[in-house]
């Protein structure tokens, strides 16, 4: 349903799922090198190259020299990026919070149990 409205940064921003993807990345791990970047998008090291080319042009990426591997270019967030990845978070958090202010208090605890079993069990699936 979000995607739907139109003025969400994820539609107005012009970007490719993979760029977008790389974007998601890197606000994640805060900077990565082309080849952790293939690992994750499961592609070549050449796709890397193209789409860091792309978001570089884009201004939304910046690449500079691992300090401990001259050899290898990281990859991070350019300011422009960080305030990409800060719209469209958001932009989902005021859907967010538009669809919960309508929501009783009986249902608003029911979701909030709901949602810290779902935690509890993510956090054994994915942190052990």
């Amino acid at each position: 349903m979000f995607a739907q409205h139109q003025q969400s940064p994820l539609f107005t921003s012009n970007l490719t799922m993979r760029q977008l993807h790389v974007i998601m990345l890197l606000a994640f791990n805060g900077s990565a090198s082309g080849q952790e970047l293939a690992h994750h998008l499961g592609v070549s090291l050449g796709t890397v190259t193209g789409l860091v080319d792309r978001l570089v042009a884009h201004g939304l990426v910046t690449r500079h020299e691992d300090p401990h591997d001259r050899r290898v270019r990281r990859v991070e967030l350019s300011p422009a990026g960080t305030a990409l990845i800060e719209e469209i978070h958001n932009s989902g958090l005021e859907h967010y919070r538009r669809i919960l202010d309508h929501l009783d208090t009986e249902t608003l605890r029911s979701l909030d149990q709901i949602t810290r079993t779902i935690r509890a069990v993510a956090d054994k699936l994915y942190n052990d």
